[in-house]
Order: structure tokens, then sequence, then C-alpha cells
């Protein structure tokens, strides 16, 4: 295993485990985190991983986009790190391997779509999750919640940044299916054995065959959404709301 401080990645012949480590920020993405992740997504892809899994130390999987300190930074800054953001669920939206998400606990924006990036998406029965970018403005992985839960769902989800228990989410299309975190060991072994049964090549045409490639959309509507003037003021009210 190799430790970051902010990501541990558990590499198990061709089955990598990257697991979020900051639980006392309940792994919600800074910069660091962000980078590590994409660093090891890259690695992956490099040495032609069959089965990708994410998961979070702690109480839970992923809090989304890290505001500590967010009032310091400049506008060029804030944007830079959404768009890295972006660009990390884009490459694993993209990853021609077989990604498993393991959500666990309180979920939230960001961490929400990095969980939806993922082709099989695991919650444990307490886990709950909340997309609320639109309150302050932003727009961040709208079409590929869309894509899973259909257009209609999308907007009643976001319109009123909808919480949603893993009963609902599961309804929803959201997540794969709800299982006990003891039996998270279980699904790992269950869908490693089922990519098994294509050789890489067909898994690779499977996943490019069903790919939707939206990422320049994408990317123009989250810049447009954060250089709209005053999304720090934006940031602060929804902050101040709860």
């Amino acid at each position: 295993m190799t430790v970051n401080e902010c990501l541990q990645t558990k590499k198990d012949g061709s089955v990598w485990t990257l697991s979020l480590n900051r639980p006392d920020k309940r792994n919600a993405l800074d910069a660091e985190l962000v980078e590590a992740l994409i660093d090891a997504v890259e690695q992956a892809q490099a040495v032609n991983v069959d089965v990708l899994v994410l998961r979070g130390e702690g109480k839970n999987f992923c809090a989304g986009f890290d505001f500590t300190g967010f009032e310091r930074l400049g506008e060029g800054e804030l944007l830079w790190r959404f768009v890295r953001i972006e660009q990390l669920l884009q490459m694993l939206n993209h990853l021609p391997v077989l990604t498993v998400a393991l959500a666990h606990g309180k979920n939230f924006g960001a961490g929400v779509d990095l969980m939806a990036a993922c082709k099989h998406r695991v919650a444990s029965p307490d886990a709950t999750f909340r997309m609320p970018g639109l309150k302050f403005g932003l727009v961040l992985g709208t079409r590929r919640l869309a894509r899973l839960v259909g257009a209609e769902r999308a907007r009643q989800i976001q319109q009123v940044a909808q919480t949603l228990d893993a009963a609902a989410a599961l309804s929803a299309g959201l997540v794969s299916v709800v299982q006990d975190v003891n039996a998270w060991e279980a699904i790992v072994t269950e869908q490693v054995q089922a990519a098994s049964l294509l050789s890489p090549a067909a898994r690779v045409s499977l996943y490019r065959v069903l790919h939707v490639d939206t990422d320049d959309a994408d990317m123009s509507e989250l810049v447009r959404s954060v250089v709209t003037p005053g999304l720090k003021q934006r940031i602060a009210k929804y902050r101040a709301e709860g």
C-alpha cells in the first residue's frame, strides 16, 4: 500500500483501491486531494488495472468541495480548483476500466459527483446524498446525474437540493446497490469476477460504446457558472444559511 497524507492507494494485482484519507475534514476535496486522485487515476490507466475502487476513511465517503479559506482565494484560483475537480470527474467517467464507488455517511456536492462518475455505485444503508451546488450557482455534474436518474428526476433533485437517503438514491438510479459495509469486500470481489468475464479489449469496447461524451459542454457550463460575478458572496450566503 502506498500512503499519501490525503490518499491511500492499495494495489492488489489488477485491483486498486483509492481511499480518501481526510477524515477530520469528512474527506472534503481540497486541492491536494484532487491532485492526488488525478495522479492515481492516471497511474491506474497507465498500467491497465481491471478494477478501480474508491472509498473514504472515517465517517463518510466525501463531503464535496473543501470551502476552508475560500474567502482568501482569488477568482482565478477558485476557478482552477473547480476546473480540476471537473477534469477528475471526466477522467473517471472516461476510464476504460470498471470503477466502483463505496459510499457511506453524509455525502455532498462534488463528493456525490465523484461517486456518480463511477460505473458501479454502492451505498451503505446509512448513506445520504445531497447536491447543493446550484444553491450558489455552481453547475457541476448535472448531465452525469441526468444520465443516471433521468432529466426530470435530476431537475427535481437539484432544484431544491434534495437530500436522498440510500433507499431513495437506489430507487432513483443514483446508486447501484445498497449493502452494509460488512458486505463491501464481497461486492468488490463479485465485481472483479464480473469484469473478468470479458477480455480487456471487450471491456474497453463496451465502456466506449456506452459512454456519452459531453465533456466540452460540461466544462463550458461549469466555467460559465464560476465566472458569473458574485460567486464568493453566493457561497458565503449558502454556508451561512446552512
